[in-house]
């Protein structure tokens, strides 16, 4: 396994779904709760699988 570091954890959570990196603001207890249960879960995956940095399949890509 390799190295976490800040770097690769940021990029991991940028990768989540945008409701769930907004959702961990959500007024409700719920809400903050799921959303940072999916940013766990997409970080994990992303150690697992080695695809951090990689856009998410579910995630459509921004044209800036």
């Amino acid at each position: 396994m390799e190295q976490i570091n800040p770097s690769r954890m940021a990029e991991a959570i940028l990768t989540a779904p945008g409701w769930a990196r907004v959702g961990i603001t959500a007024p409700a207890p719920h809400f903050r709760t799921v959303a940072a249960h999916e940013l766990a879960r997409v970080i994990l995956a992303a150690i697992e699988a080695g695809w951090v940095g990689a856009s998410a399949a579910d995630q459509p890509a921004l044209l800036l």
